[in-house]
């Protein structure tokens, strides 16, 4: 009886280690202690509460080569660019230098394809706009996402940008206008993403009951959510716990 047991804890051997070190690359390391000490329960849980979230959206193998070999990517874009230093080479080095949160040579690039024909390119403004937010230089990611919206009738393409826009307008200090941001996208798009950030800004404004209040919503909407989209939105709901838990009325 014991041998099989001792055969299954030597075959869980790899996949324990791919998970710790998918914990430690990821910055979720709440969950090393079950992964260490409880190796062949806490390997399942692990898969199926963060591993399956990333291969059911299609993301798990691009993460995959970003945490395990993070400068593949960027070689492979150096390499591209010392061929052809043209917009498409040099952008695509700027993304994956941003992937790795080297912003200040992405913004460099970035910035160096705005001119001439592409002066005013939607995909360069947008990009720079997106880098500028995760360098925290929020009063230049608002103004190039500014300099977008003229471009596209004052809307956002996309949801996960308008929601860039309102954080960035929190990290500029514009609280009212973000507030009613965070409301809109959340009675607008029913993102809890969107609500996990409004929680967030609520508790640095020291309305802690207003916080719980969308970080327990959270807890709840997702229960009604279709399986998949559980899955896909299990982060928010994992962060929201712990938001809960650490958050006094």
């Amino acid at each position: 009886m014991f041998g099989y047991w001792n055969d299954y804890y030597y075959i869980a051997i790899p996949f324990q280690i791919l998970a710790i070190i998918h914990a430690l690359k990821t910055g979720r390391r709440q969950w090393l202690y079950l992964l260490i000490f409880i190796p062949i329960i806490g390997t399942v849980i692990y898969f199926f509460s963060e591993l399956l979230p990333e291969i059911s959206s299609g993301t798990f193998f691009s993460n995959l080569q970003k945490y395990f070999f993070p400068n593949q990517k960027i070689r492979e874009w150096e390499r591209k660019v010392q061929i052809s230093d043209n917009i498409t080479n040099k952008l695509g080095l700027s993304n994956a230098y941003a992937e790795q949160k080297h912003y200040e040579k992405a913004i460099g690039l970035s910035l160096s394809c705005l001119k001439g024909l592409y002066s005013d390119d939607p995909a360069i403004l947008l990009q720079l706009a997106r880098q500028y937010f995760y360098n925290e230089q929020y009063a230049e990611s608002l103004a190039y996402f500014d300099q977008l919206n003229l471009k596209n009738g004052h809307r956002f393409n996309m949801s996960e940008d308008e929601l860039l826009y309102v954080r960035a307008e929190e990290g500029a200090g514009r609280y009212e206008s973000a507030e009613n941001g965070y409301q809109r996208i959340i009675r607008i798009h029913h993102s809890l993403e969107a609500r996990y950030y409004y929680g967030l800004f609520l508790k640095k404004q020291q309305r802690n009951a207003e916080a719980r209040e969308q970080f327990q919503a959270i807890r709840d909407e997702i229960k009604l959510l279709p399986r998949y989209l559980r899955r896909r939105s299990a982060t928010w709901s994992r962060r929201a716990l712990r938001e809960l838990m650490s958050t006094k009325s």
